[in-house]
């Protein structure tokens, strides 16, 4: 924990390669952004894989967005997705997509179903959750409000699939589907994590679990929800 605290707080933690006046200049899409005259198509990969996957979603940022200004919004969103795929890199984690608010990310090592790949999916959050004092640090540095946010993760089977504009791929499957309908149910800065999941690391010493919820999955069925914390 104390390499993550020193991780944080170093001076490059904060620095990133889109300079903060290039960030200003851009009020709108450039008209040659070949992306507006391609059709958007989807191929799907025929074999399926099973991955730890994860989720980090703002809390309240559309009314904090209104109060400060696209400019500034800007820089406040910049700081927290930066910072989160900063700390998702020393974790092997990759980033899915970025929808709005929010990153979606996967650990390809969780395949092997081994201990120490599925806790590196568990140690990224909980790093995640504890960074929060520290990027609200810095945004206050900078005038900007403090933020929150909410950790999600599930375990699962996923198709991944490609875009005809984009190189990167993108991942559909029930771990992402209940990543995403599971992290409302997080606390402000919590991490939670869904039944499946529990199912696979419930046996891991270094973590307190507690279950939190049900996820009503319809057809009286519901699925557990639990937080996770350092032991």
């Amino acid at each position: 924990m104390e390499q993550e605290e020193n991780h944080i707080t170093s001076e490059d933690f904060f620095k990133y390669s889109i300079s903060r006046q290039h960030m200003d200049q851009q009020n709108d899409i450039p008209a040659s952004d070949s992306r507006r005259y391609t059709e958007y198509l989807v191929e799907f990969m025929t074999q399926s894989s099973r991955y730890a996957v994860g989720m980090v979603d703002m809390v309240n940022s559309s009314k904090i967005s209104a109060q400060i200004g696209p400019i500034r919004s800007a820089r406040y969103y910049q700081v927290f997705l930066n910072s989160m795929s900063k700390i998702l890199s020393r974790y092997d984690g990759i980033v899915i997509k970025n929808v709005g608010d929010c990153l979606f990310y996967y650990f390809p090592n969780s395949d092997n179903s081994y201990k120490k790949d599925l806790t590196s999916c568990v140690d990224c959050s909980l790093e995640m959750i504890r960074s929060q004092k520290y990027i609200s640090k810095q945004l206050s540095s900078e005038g900007l409000p403090n933020i929150d946010f909410r950790v999600s993760a599930d375990y699962g089977t996923v198709l991944l699939m490609k875009t005809s504009i984009s190189e990167r791929f993108d991942m559909m499957g029930t771990p992402v589907n209940m990543c995403s309908k599971i992290n409302r149910l997080a606390a402000k800065n919590q991490f939670v994590i869904g039944g499946d999941f529990f199912q696979m690391i419930k046996e891991f010493k270094d973590y307190q679990f507690k279950e939190i919820d049900d996820f009503s999955l319809g057809f009286k069925l519901s699925y557990p929800v639990y937080s996770v914390l350092d032991k």
